[in-house]
């Protein structure tokens, strides 16, 4: 691989986890003040509580959003779940050729996920399909998964190109405000 092309995957990487994390963070807080702002109109002013019925249907927009956004963050800088007790005392070589494996695997289910969740998103967009407080198409929350599925993919094939694998070496991407070493 050409330092050109790992330069640009990195770079490409740096700027869409920069991306994911900020929109993440941003939804988190949204979500939380809108999740405050209902237990206090439920407390404090309940006969308007139902003129707020609106705010669980846009946390559960935001909390699936959230949730495929930082699957990708959470992949590059190894904190997805992973049993590692096995690994730990196998061969180096074996070790690397089972990380590949697990890699490709990841990878190819990833990009199956996201054709599938393309496919979905695109039948419901076709019917025309509203959520019944925000009245906003549903098909908005489907392509959450597709970004998710595509970010994975896209962190599961920085590793096996050995670009960025923090099972090997400590990632420390630009987009956590780190110089990468």
């Amino acid at each position: 691989m050409t330092n050109g092309l790992k330069r640009g995957l990195t770079r490409t990487a740096d700027i869409w986890g920069t991306i994911e994390r900020h929109v993440a963070g941003i939804l988190l807080i949204i979500m939380t003040l809108l999740y405050a702002l209902n237990v206090i109109i439920r407390a404090v002013l309940p006969t308007y509580a139902s003129s707020f019925a609106w705010i669980d249907e846009a946390a559960r927009y935001i909390l699936i959003w959230v949730v495929f956004l930082a699957a990708g963050l959470a992949l590059e800088v190894g904190r997805h779940i992973s049993v590692n007790v096995f690994v730990q005392n196998f061969p180096a070589r074996l070790a690397r050729t089972l990380f590949a494996l697990i890699d490709l695997i990841g990878f190819v289910y990833s990009l199956g996920a996201c054709y599938l969740a393309l496919k979905i998103s695109l039948f419901v967009a076709g019917t025309g399909q509203i959520g019944p407080t925000l009245g906003l198409p549903v098909f908005i929350l489907y392509i959450a998964p597709i970004v998710g599925f595509a970010s994975l993919a896209f962190r599961f094939l920085l590793r096996l190109l050995n670009i960025r694998d923090a099972r090997r070496t400590t990632v420390r991407p630009a987009w956590l405000g780190e110089q990468q070493s």
